[in-house]
């Protein structure tokens, strides 16, 4: 299915309703698989791959697509990342170490390894952390900031043309409901 800047796609299909109804008719690689699924195995209630298994084939797209958005910009997924987590934190731009592992989901020698070649880019500098002598900060240099910002810029305006497939309405309820599925994976803050 095919959609140009600003058209919608038809309402998605509903438990009960019929494609007559304006809903997506199209069939896609996973109606394929569950229907083989159900044929091949008619003892398993295989409904929950009508869902996760579209969540995962999104989620492989949406990686190759950031993929190319951040190389445009000279960044892998991991810089943006980083990159990111320093620039939303505000002024003055910069966390410990131990916090970027929490916002970027990242153990310490990682975290460690990241900063440690974005400093040597020039993106981010180490700092002494005036709250404990021992430890560190990094701080988010002039030239990362122009650059993760660039980058941003790049990945909203992909996503809402990806977005723009659904009614107002339908991204409101589709992000509530994707939250409810995802609140109980992160982590307390």
């Amino acid at each position: 299915m095919t959609h140009g800047p600003g058209r919608r796609a038809a309402p998605v299909q509903g438990p009960g309703s019929k494609p007559s109804d304006g809903a997506c008719a199209e069939e896609d690689e996973v109606d394929r698989i569950v229907a083989a699924w159900r044929r091949e195995r008619p003892d398993l209630d295989v409904a929950p791959l009508q869902v996760l298994s579209r969540v995962s084939r999104l989620d492989r797209h949406l990686d190759r697509r950031r993929a190319a958005v951040f190389a445009r910009h000279g960044l892998e997924g991991w810089e943006f990342d980083v990159l990111s987590a320093l620039r939303r934190s505000g002024s003055p731009y910069q966390l410990s170490p131990g916090r970027l592992m929490a916002e970027t989901m990242v153990a310490s020698g990682t975290i460690t390894n990241r900063v440690d070649r974005l400093q040597a880019r020039g993106l981010v500098v180490r700092l002494p952390d005036p709250s404990d002598g021992r430890g560190v900060m990094a701080r988010l240099t002039a030239e990362g900031g122009q650059l993760v910002d660039a980058a941003l810029a790049g990945l909203v305006d992909w996503e809402r043309e990806l977005l723009d497939r659904l009614a107002p309405a339908e991204r409101e309820l589709l992000g509530a409901l994707l939250k409810r599925l995802v609140i109980g994976f992160d982590l307390p803050r």
